[in-house]
């Protein structure tokens, strides 16, 4: 053999290998660049064939036929159809997913049919301020009071008269003895033709409003001056000085019915909740107690239902939630200065908020959950919250004393309030709700037994 080096010789071999078997070199996957495999299932087919079709009718164009209006008409349309802003026949993956938000816009359609509520402005001055000669200052006194006929009864010394807000006209009820005024409380009954008045000797009179006649005096039942009344249909619920509580049927003539006692000072506010089968009355021995109508009798140690102990001063601010039966707010007087929030069934406080201030009188907006107070020292002012937050919406000033009285009108819009810088104002503080509610129609009838009774 010659000395030439054989082909499989070791030192050739490798590269013998690469140029004879060059296709048995694995090449890497990034390399593999230059392929484009159409994925045929994200290809719109009837599109390709459209478009293939237009590119070869394209192709001299001179020597075509003309196309009739009806057949360009049909292609325009089809074109429209196939979406011809598309320029892609050939796709190489699908499209991703149209992404849905995790917060889809609102649908506004469907508010734009409500009206949006705008937001109530509250006048920062009263409407209308009228002259209150000789009304007392005294803080346990109930003296003005708003019926269902739209008339506003006040007690000013030992007259009271009547104001009209239907024709704004003032007419004079009555007017006492010296021996027996000065006038304590006055509160109109359910139908708003009686009012019943108080006395500072004790006595109780009915009268008829409208035709200004007096019914019957009630007396002996206490001992001392009349400060408060509260109504519950026939039902006049009286307390005095003497610390008792007396129910009467104004239809009988032994019209005494029940008794309650508990407080060992004047009862000073009393209040009747809107069912009538509980009534709240404030003292001035700081309590504040809860009485069930089914357990009153004419027995004077009928057992009260809740005695609440918690305010430092007077209670005479009483008002009854008019939307939840058993929510009672109170306010306490100088000392105490709060206003207490309590579940009437259970007798617990729900919540207590100090005003900085003497609270005199409460009152609920009928058509808003707020609530309305009036002060006495030190700004003399009206403060109207907002339930149950308590956050302060407004304060109302003008009165240069304190604000000892306050009473609502019948569609619960106008609150008029009595203070002892002898005015009497007017506050449209609680707007006007979009349907206002008309006065209660109540026939007399309970009192057509009484009309002779002396």
């Amino acid at each position: 053999m010659d000395s030439a080096q054989s082909p499989f010789s070791s030192s050739s071999s490798s590269n013998t290998r690469s140029s004879r078997y060059p296709l048995l070199e694995r090449k890497r996957s990034r390399d593999n660049l230059d392929r484009f495999i159409p994925n045929r299932s994200a290809m719109d087919m009837d599109f390709a064939q459209f478009m293939i079709a237009e590119a070869r009718n394209g192709k001299g164009k001179e020597d075509q036929v003309p196309i009739s209006p009806a057949s360009e008409a049909y292609r325009k349309g089809l074109a429209e159809i196939m979406n011809m802003n598309r320029t892609r026949i050939l796709a190489f993956k699908n499209k991703p997913p149209v992404v849905k938000s995790l917060f889809p816009e609102p649908d506004t359609s469907a508010h734009q049919t409500k009206p949006v509520k705008r937001q109530r402005s509250i006048p920062q001055t009263s409407e209308r301020t009228l002259d209150a000669p000789d009304l007392v200052d005294d803080y346990y006194l109930n003296l003005l009071d708003w019926g269902s006929k739209n008339m506003l009864a006040i007690g000013l010394g030992d007259t009271v008269y009547l104001w009209d807000a239907s024709n704004a006209s003032t007419t004079e009820l009555l007017t006492v003895d010296e021996d027996k005024g000065p006038v304590t409380s006055v509160c109109w009954a359910p139908d708003g033709c009686h009012l019943a008045i108080g006395l500072n000797n004790s006595e109780v009179h009915l009268w008829n409003a409208l035709s200004k006649q007096k019914l019957r005096t009630m007396h002996g039942h206490h001992s001392s001056r009349v400060g408060s009344l509260a109504w519950n249909n026939h039902i006049l619920t009286s307390g005095g000085m003497d610390s008792s509580i007396i129910n009467c049927d104004v239809r009988i003539r032994d019209c005494v019915v029940g008794k309650y006692r508990g407080h060992q000072q004047e009862v000073c506010g009393l209040k009747w909740s809107s069912s009538g089968q509980q009534l709240a009355s404030g003292g001035n021995d700081n309590l504040l107690h809860i009485w069930d109508r089914s357990v009153a009798s004419s027995n004077a140690h009928t057992q009260w239902l809740h005695r609440l102990e918690d305010h430092t001063a007077a209670v005479k601010a009483l008002s009854w939630c008019p939307y939840q039966n058993n929510l009672l707010a109170s306010g306490g007087g100088g000392a105490d200065r709060c206003i207490k929030f309590w579940n009437t069934h259970t007798g617990a406080c729900l919540n207590s908020v100090d005003t900085g201030s003497q609270v005199c009188a409460l009152l609920w907006n009928k058509n808003e959950r707020e609530l309305l107070s009036s002060h006495g020292f030190t700004q003399n002012q009206l403060t109207l919250w907002k339930y149950p937050s308590m956050v302060k919406i407004a304060e109302l000033t003008g009165h240069t004393s304190r604000v000892l009285f306050m009473t609502q009108s019948p569609d619960g819009c106008t609150v008029a309030s009595a203070a002892a810088d002898e005015t009497l104002r007017f506050w449209n503080v609680f707007g006007t709700p979009e349907v206002a509610k008309p006065a209660p129609k109540t026939k007399p009838e309970p009192f057509a037994y009484v009309s002779r009774i002396r």
